[in-house]
């Protein structure tokens, strides 16, 4: 039996966005390394996402059709109708970057390029806060393997014909993980606790993705082992918080310091003094300076990778 058969025909839904949207740029933080087994991207310019949603859990393709203006998709599984319904918000329908207005120069012509890239917005707190613990004071490396494994050993086979994609486990299956397998995933104690700590909450965390800006922020740091820096990834995904700057990353502060203030080497407080005259929109500014593919220059040593498993 197929995925498809298995899991029922697919639910449909046609969408005019009415704005600029390119699909692929603007689900990409959703995407975690390029064998993330939830999400998935093919050469017809479809965006592949594997979900546990409220309804359940289900997978939702998104194809654009630029030339009818419009973005067809199709989702399967219970979860099928909540991902459909969600559709725009996880398109930015409800993110408004005209809120932010630069000076004529380099950066205005960058956020007129990239006028096709929208805030997501996935109503999922619990689907991004897990994978932000896990990059915690690690490579991005080192935080893609440990996901890829524990979805391969502990997510659920996603619905519909996409062969291979799996669904995160859910919280109750997060805090069984035994302790050695988050260490064979290569994630420490520390982490790994922190995951269970935050799984065993899901519900009051999962509010957060209604909540104002302060009110969420205050729910997910009240957990011990979520920051500052967890909170704003994880709230830039699923509130589209295009205000959220994610301080204590180890990338960020240079970068911003170099495109806005000329300096190769900025710490945090010099990064939120160079952001502070463009809040609200302080992370869809550093989005947009992602986007450009600037970066400072790199005088400082490489972030070496950790090896947690021979301990």
């Amino acid at each position: 039996m197929t995925g498809e058969a298995a899991s029922g025909p697919a639910a449909v839904r046609r969408w005019r966005p009415g704005y600029p949207l390119d699909v692929a740029r603007t689900l990409l933080p959703l995407r975690r390394g390029p064998a993330d087994p939830a999400y998935r991207t093919t050469g017809d310019g479809a965006v592949w996402r594997a979900s546990r949603t409220p309804a359940g859990i289900g997978t939702l393709r998104v194809l654009p059709r630029p030339a009818e203006g419009a973005v067809e998709a199709s989702a399967w599984g219970p979860g099928a109708q909540w991902l459909l319904d969600r559709l725009p918000a996880l398109l930015g329908a409800e993110d408004d970057p005209a809120g932010l207005v630069l000076p004529p120069g380099p950066l205005r012509d960058a956020q007129r390029r990239t006028a096709g890239i929208r805030l997501t917005s996935t109503g999922l707190v619990l689907e991004s806060l897990v994978p932000a613990i896990l990059e915690q004071k690690v490579t991005t490396g080192e935080a893609y393997r440990a996901w890829r494994t524990l979805l391969r050993d502990f997510g659920t086979r996603a619905p519909g014909p996409a062969e291979g994609m799996r669904v995160a486990p859910s919280a109750r299956e997060w805090a069984m993980v035994p302790s050695w397998e988050w260490h064979r995933a290569g994630v420490d104690p520390k982490r790994s606790a922190t995951v269970v700590r935050a799984v065993r909450l899901a519900p009051r965390l999962e509010e957060a993705s209604a909540m104002d800006r302060a009110a969420a922020f205050a729910r997910l740091t009240a957990v011990p082992g979520i920051g500052v820096w967890t909170a704003a990834e994880t709230l830039q995904r699923s509130n589209g918080d295009p205000d959220a700057v994610s301080v204590g990353d180890f990338h960020l502060p240079n970068l911003v310091g170099w495109a806005l203030g000329g300096r190769p080497r900025s710490d945090d407080a010099q990064m939120l003094a160079l952001l502070e005259p463009y809040r609200p929109h302080r992370h869809r500014l550093c989005r947009l300076l992602l986007s450009t593919g600037t970066h400072a220059p790199r005088y400082g040593p490489r972030l070496a990778p950790e090896d947690h498993r021979g301990r």
